[in-house]
């Protein structure tokens, strides 16, 4: 009989971080950030736990990944420890480990409870170059019960509301085009900036191309935490519940 892997302890620390994809960097797809972030913790001698089992992985949890091509200012992970150590240590550890543009903001100890149960809604700026006047276009967005598009999941090709799914839209103007200030409620399936901005185009029809702009959209998530419904705003999903 095959003989029973060991039994990994638990961890006995578990910390949160809050990390950025700047520049470049917003091209990494998850799984690129993933092999880069647990390469980083190698190099930089964190004490992970691992989990059980016949193939032990260290206990890192991903939660709340931005598309590939979006900049953020919130990306979230989790690590269980197998050692206690000093946060602001690890910080520095591993913010020098990774490359320039993946970026390590804030890391604090767990105070228990599911990460992404705190991850209920994001703020996006969606800068628009080219693009015009969008306060009618948004108007009419918003005014409509709900906006249907489609997208390719894993699961095939699904239609959901895009509508439903946006907290406040507002439009404003600049130099070089239109931005969007978004606050999207966390939903499944995601409902992601792109998703609102094919439901934008659906709404203005033929005259989408003048009114969105003709240069490629910028997503950078400014905000990702606990969404309050009743003033659209985002809570800090590491401070104290």
């Amino acid at each position: 009989m095959r003989q029973q892997p060991e039994q990994q302890a638990p961890p006995v620390q578990r910390l949160r971080i809050r990390y950025a994809k700047r520049g470049r960097l917003r091209f990494t797809s998850h799984r690129d950030f993933s092999r880069a972030f647990e390469r980083a913790v190698f190099r930089a001698r964190i004490p992970m736990a691992y989990s059980s089992g016949f193939n032990p992985h260290p206990r890192i949890s991903y939660a709340g990944a931005s598309p590939t091509g979006a900049a953020s200012e919130a990306e979230y992970v989790e690590l269980g420890l197998a050692q206690v150590v000093d946060p602001a240590q690890v910080l520095a550890d591993l913010d020098e480990a990774l490359p320039d543009g993946l970026d390590l903001l804030v890391v604090v100890e767990s105070e228990g409870g599911s990460l992404s149960d705190r991850l209920t809604g994001s703020r996006w700026r969606v800068g628009l170059p080219g693009a015009g006047d969008l306060a009618p276009l948004v108007a009419d967005f918003l005014a409509r019960d709900e906006v249907l598009v489609e997208r390719m999941t894993k699961k095939g090709l699904r239609e959901f509301d895009a509508r439903g799914a946006v907290v406040s839209l507002v439009p404003a103007t600049e130099p070089t085009g239109a931005v969007l200030d978004l606050v999207l409620r966390h939903t499944v399936p995601a409902v992601r900036p792109d998703d609102v901005l094919t439901a934008l185009t659906k709404v203005a029809g033929p005259d989408a191309g003048a009114s969105l702009g003709s240069g490629a959209p910028l997503l950078t998530r400014l905000e990702q935490g606990v969404l309050d419904e009743m003033t659209g705003t985002i809570g800090d999903p590491l401070a104290s519940p």
